[in-house]
């Protein structure tokens, strides 16, 4: 007997926030993060690790990144992920340490980490949705299968969609946010 669970929609909806959450604190504002550079990955050892796994990553000053890298071999390949990244980041190495410092951030760049920043959202959005869909499935087979009445479907898909509203709301809330933050001056 397949049974819905609200607290597992719910946390599964949750997980999308918290991953938005992350994805966000990867893009800069301005002044320098550790975790701006979170979601880069580095092919290392014949895998893909974060950089975190490869590397101890500071805030020296306010407008400058270093990165520790603790083989000397993978300087390389961190400095490529980095300049890679997307992130308009453009690292200075020094042995195995790569300094990183952020320039201003014009309008024109503002703007571009806008649109990641919105990309990011509209995934976590649909993260949501699927998780919508997968407990509105369950209910109309539960449905079908005669384990719930009609009603206790309707009810419970209701509690479903206001969920999933709630979820997509406080997404929204979240970028809005973050995008008033990197337009600052």
């Amino acid at each position: 007997m397949a049974e819905l669970d609200l607290k597992e929609l719910k946390r599964r909806m949750d997980g999308a926030i918290s991953s938005f959450q992350s994805d966000l604190a990867g893009l800069r504002t301005g002044r320098a993060s550790a975790s701006l550079l979170d979601p880069i990955t580095i092919e290392a050892y014949g895998s893909s690790m974060p950089i975190n796994q490869v590397a101890n990553v500071s805030v020296p000053e306010a407008r400058m990144l270093s990165v520790s890298v603790w083989d000397k071999s993978m300087v390389g390949a961190v400095e490529r992920a980095i300049r890679d990244s997307n992130l308009g980041l453009n690292p200075v190495t020094d042995g195995t340490t790569l300094r990183i410092p952020l320039p201003e951030l014009n309008e024109q760049r503002r703007k571009e980490l806008v649109k990641v920043a919105h990309q990011y959202g509209e995934s976590a959005r649909v993260a949501v949705r699927h998780v919508r869909r997968d407990g509105m499935d369950l209910l109309k087979k539960m449905e079908k299968d005669g384990e719930i009445g009609q009603d206790e479907s309707r009810q419970t898909s209701e509690k479903v969609q206001k969920m999933t509203d709630d979820t997509v709301s406080e997404i929204d809330k979240l970028l809005s946010v973050k995008e008033a933050e990197i337009m600052q001056v």
